[in-house]
């Protein structure tokens, strides 16, 4: 059996240096810009794709706190988010990237209004 650093050390012309996705095979696209990968995902906001509806509720972008909660040394970043879709919906962090299946339904807040 391959070990899977034999399967991802050469990279076809294709993918010029990008990284496979383990899961689907499909090139990983270089983001060097974290508000890129971030995308419209700031708190308050509200996005979907094919895993739910998701309300921002907090943006992490220290990498040692990121780090931490996705339990992933190269994290530069984490979104807490909760499924709107489940009732008993619990936050949780994700560090997925802003894409083209991602659209945003509510965009965040950009000024907190006075309580009184």
């Amino acid at each position: 059996m391959p070990s899977i650093v034999s399967m991802h050390t050469a990279a076809s012309p294709e993918h010029e240096g990008r990284k496979e996705t383990p899961a689907t095979g499909r090139p990983h696209p270089h983001y060097s810009d974290v508000a890129e990968q971030i995308g419209p995902r700031l708190p308050g906001a509200i996005y979907q794709n094919v895993d739910g509806r998701f309300e921002v509720l907090s943006l992490v972008t220290n990498p040692a706190d990121a780090a931490q909660l996705l339990r992933r040394d190269s994290a530069r970043w984490a979104v807490i988010v909760r499924d709107t879709l489940r009732p008993d919906g619990q936050p949780f962090a994700v560090g997925s990237v802003w894409t083209t299946s991602d659209y945003l339904i509510r965009p965040a807040r950009t000024a907190y209004a006075s309580a009184a």
